[in-house]
């Protein structure tokens, strides 16, 4: 067997290529590009059987070569891979042919395709393999190549329909089970925003197990091969074609872009996508969230489809009226019936409008986690459709219809149930939420492009309410993942602090409209969300205290986010400060629980252990205040007598030495004693007693997700700003840090920082070499620069937005500190550069809070210069320079 012409062959390949490209380019088909690439594949892979199996004489018998996946459909895109399957009826032929077999598919793989292959006899094909259950569904994408056609027809024909009528349940077991497992590990839901074209929820991948499930289904009841219109409901083609061709585009866009099978829509191929306005009107450009928001409303049609073809295949219509086949068709009523976990509407009461006795549905829904039937999503959307779903409610702000009482009823008896976020999806996607309040419509898919939040503002504020009504059960039987562990006692007080809260419908309707004027024409988002929302509470007749509950808590929701991480929450300025704008308790508790389930909803990561635990703090220093009794009344201060100081402690060991504890204790600010714990004021003061055998003290403890670095020492120059330019060298990311230090000069930092590599948790050998690393960069024995220099920064993520740099001053925050508040681009190092910038400027840093949002920066510091607050000409001058620094 000759390979001499694959050189050639390679290269030919190469070259047709980018002539697909090309017209790809020039137009934007992707299927024209998906049918060229998978005969340009065809002709090869043809030469080739034609040369490695054909002989002198003729080509070999008892042999056929066939296409499948995406290559058996015909459906190759630039960079998928090749799947050929050989088949025979003769075991002792595949043997004889493994070496033209072998040969073939090295050619593939020499001309840069990559190649998946197989050869199985028919008796094989028709086998089940538990362990290889994705063989048997690749034989419903399978395509004649080359050899024996009474193979391939066998195989087809015979085989295929057998095995699917004999193995039905087992496929669709298989198949259901993958996908479900497919779409937890990508999210959940459709409305991600970078999301994967071909594996997330609403993806290509989807399509095609809508697909495989109709095909298993016919191929078992009727052993025929279905046409390609049989395979999707004529109601949903039309949607369907569109966002196949959409996702199909932005598939071949994403292979060409990046030269591989990469199917992950980056925010900066989502730019470029959008200025070729590919899969709309080609060469037309959009915004990029526009373009998403077309992504979205598109993949949405590809998701009910693959839901459909589950249920169907999970739960078969014939069974489907079985009232009794499991304990919730006892739920049933006179209005709907239950069963499989479905709802089916029976006759709606007469004698009032069709909505009241929808929203009784999706209350019952709600309340049991039941999910609409086909027939109640069809009943919901043509009540929209006609406006039946109105009737009776008209709008209040420029309409001449009242309030009506009775929808709130309705609606709030939805929002406080446990399957609310359910409902309220539901209400969505059937349409009912939007007719109900037309101004819902305008964060529809709608994108954020904040590169911080993962998913669009209407499933981020469904995910708001799916956060608040988990708490409703215990922490320890709702949650099973072993990551969410360290969050589990904060979790625990939200959960009884939800117990308590008096109105969580009027913190539940806040939630729905919180982030509706991202939407809007609004200088701020959370104006037109109170626009919004004043419309909403006037149409649903909730009376002015109400009204005004939900009001405020849209005004003032990101004010303990914002509390929390660039105010010091130890300072008492900031709790006296939060309590007075709560005003009362039950507002304050709203707050907090509204804070909680914003954050989380954000994406996955967003709520860590750190900011639950501050924002529990923050909470419970605010309600102190509020009852009178914060933790600062409660505590002299130093100068005021040690003696009455060391007992309020009581720590181990302070009455042995009390002369050492006052000197150690004697001018740290108080917000020290109430920052730590006794047992670490008891190892900093270890440690300060150590000084006079080693001048620098450093201690690292790893806590549940993080790790804390402690360093005792004498103040000297540059002493934070080298601290965390340390932590930089090392790729550690500080999330917060304290700085504090006695009248004889001894200071206390204090780092919170999370391990981005696992460097230490994996290895904890590395922590006594860090902590040496460290003593020597601070005792001038070792050189920061040089260390920072040798850190390649292949291990930053490269920047999706340009961050301008912000820096604004504050004097009224803090009674005894000016704040500086610093917006900029987060790079490795980036706080070094500011600390050392502020320490050469002779800025003292009192507290540092350190916050990222994606790639955005947001630092607070408390400084003070001489003891005091920064003077104006000061203020400007460090302006200048972060500003000169940081670009």
């Amino acid at each position: 067997m000759s390979t001499h012409f694959i050189p050639a062959l390679a290269d030919s390949y190469a070259a047709e290529l980018a002539r697909i490209r090309a017209r790809f380019e020039a137009g934007g088909d992707p299927l024209v590009c998906l049918r060229e690439r998978s005969a340009l594949v065809d002709s090869i892979v043809s030469r080739l059987y034609a040369d490695f199996f054909a002989s002198e004489d003729a080509a070999p018998r008892n042999i056929c070569l066939v296409a499948a996946g995406g290559y058996g459909r015909g459906e190759l895109f630039p960079s998928s891979d090749i799947d050929l399957l050989f088949i025979s009826s003769d075991p002792l032929a595949i043997k004889r042919l493994r070496e033209p077999i072998t040969a073939l598919a090295r050619a593939l793989w020499d001309t840069r395709m990559r190649v998946g292959h197989t050869a199985r006899t028919l008796a094989e094909c028709g086998q089940l393999h538990a362990g290889n259950l994705e063989f048997s569904i690749s034989l419903l994408d399978v395509r004649y190549l080359a050899g024996e056609m009474r193979l391939f027809e066998a195989l087809r024909e015979e085989i295929v329909p057998h095995l699917a009528a004999r193995d039905q349940q087992d496929l669709v077991r298989n198949l259901v089970d993958v996908t479900r497992s497919r779409h937890a590990q990508h999210g959940g839901t459709v409305f991600q925003l970078e999301p994967n074209l071909k594996e997330s929820p609403g993806g290509l991948r989807d399509y095609h197990v809508a697909r495989w499930l109709s095909l298993i289904n016919t191929l078992a009841e009727n052993a025929r091969w279905p046409k390609p219109e049989e395979l999707t409901p004529h109601s949903l083609r039309e949607g369907l074609d569109g966002a196949v061709r959409f996702l199909s585009a932005a598939r071949c866009f994403l292979h060409f872009e990046r030269g591989r099978d990469d199917n992950v829509l980056a925010y900066e191929l989502q730019d470029k996508a959008s200025a070729l306005g590919l899969g709309l009107e080609y060469g037309r450009p959009v915004s990029a969230a526009q373009w998403m928001r077309n992504y979205f409303l598109r993949t949405r049609s590809i998701a009910r489809l693959t839901t459909r073809r589950i249920d169907d295949a999970v739960y078969p219509r014939s069974s489907l009226y079985s009232a009794f086949q499991d304990w919730r068709s006892r739920l049933s009523n006179v209005e709907f019936t239950v069963a499989r976990g479905k709802i089916l509407p029976r006759a709606p009461a007469s004698g009032e409008p069709p909505l009241y006795s929808i929203l009784r549905m999706f209350e019952m829904a709600a309340r049991h986690s039941l999910e609409l039937s086909r027939e109640a999503e069809e009943w919901v959307r043509q009540a929209v459709k006609s406006g039946a779903a109105r009737e009776g409610f008209e709008a209040v702000p420029g309409g001449s219809g009242t309030a009506d009482p009775a929808l709130w009823a309705a609606i709030r008896r939805i929002l406080v149930l446990p399957n609310a976020a359910g409902a309220l999806r539901e209400m969505h996607a059937t349409g009912l939420l939007i007719a109900l309040f037309p101004i819902f419509g305008v964060i529809d898919a709608l994108v954020i492009r904040d590169f911080f939040h993962r998913y669009t503002v209407d499933e981020h504020t469904f995910m708001t309410i799916q956060h608040l009504c988990e708490l409703r059960s215990p922490v320890t039987s709702r949650h099973k993942d072993p990551s969410e562990e360290p969050l589990q006692l904060w979790l625990g007080k939200l959960a009884e602090l939800y117990q308590e809260i008096e109105r969580p419908d009027l913190l539940a309707l806040a939630l729905l409209f919180h982030d509706v004027g991202k939407g809007m024409d609004a200088p701020e988002h959370v104006q037109g969300s109170l626009e919004a929302a004043g419309q909403a509470c006037a149409r649903l007749g909730l009376d002015l205290p109400d009204r005004e509950i939900v009001l405020f808590l849209i005004a003032h929701h990101l004010d303990m986010s914002a509390a929390m991480t660039r105010r010091d929450i130890f300072d008492p300025e900031t709790a006296r400060g939060f309590a007075e704008k709560v005003g009362t308790s039950e507002r304050l508790k709203m707050l907090c629980l509204f804070t909680y389930a914003d954050i989380r909803a954000v994406n996955p990561e967003a709520l860590t252990p750190w900011k639950a635990e501050t924002l529990w703090q923050l909470y419970a220093m605010t309600t102190n205040h509020l009852s009178r009794s914060l933790d600062q009344e409660r505590l002299p201060a130093v100068q005021e007598g040690a003696e009455p100081l060391l007992s309020a402690l009581q720590l181990p060991g302070t009455k042995a030495n009390p002369a050492a504890w006052n000197a150690f204790l004697d001018g740290f600010p108080k917000r020290y004693l109430r920052s730590y714990p006794a047992e670490q004021v008891v190892l900093h003061f270890g440690m300060a007693g150590k000084l006079s055998e080693y001048p620098v003290q450093v201690k690292v403890r790893q806590l549940l997700t993080d790790h804390e670095l402690c360093v005792v020492t004498m103040d000297r120059p540059l002493l934070f700003a080298s601290i965390a330019g340390t932590l930089a060298s090392w790729g550690m990311n500080i999330l917060k840090a304290d700085a504090y230090a006695n009248r004889h000069a001894t200071v206390v930092d204090v780092f919170r920082f999370h391990d981005l590599h696992r460097t230490l948790e994996l290895n904890p050998s590395e922590i006594p070499r860090f902590e040496q690393s460290l003593r020597e960069v601070l005792m001038g024995k070792r050189s920061l620069e040089e260390m920072l220099a040798s850190r390649t920064g292949s291990w930053w993520p490269q920047a999706k937005l340009s961050v301008a740099t912000r820096v604004v001053f504050n004097d009224s925050a803090s009674s005894r500190c000016t704040l500086l508040e610093l917006i900029a681009q987060d790079r490795p190092g980036l706080l070094y550069e500011v600390t050392s910038t502020l320490a050469e400027l002779g800025c003292n840093i009192e507290v540092a809070l350190i916050d990222t949002e994606a790639q955005r920066a947001i630092d607070v510091f408390y400084l003070t210069a001489g003891g005091g607050k920064l003077e104006a000409r000061l203020q400007d001058g460090v302006r200048k320079a972060l500003l000169e620094r940081l670009g």
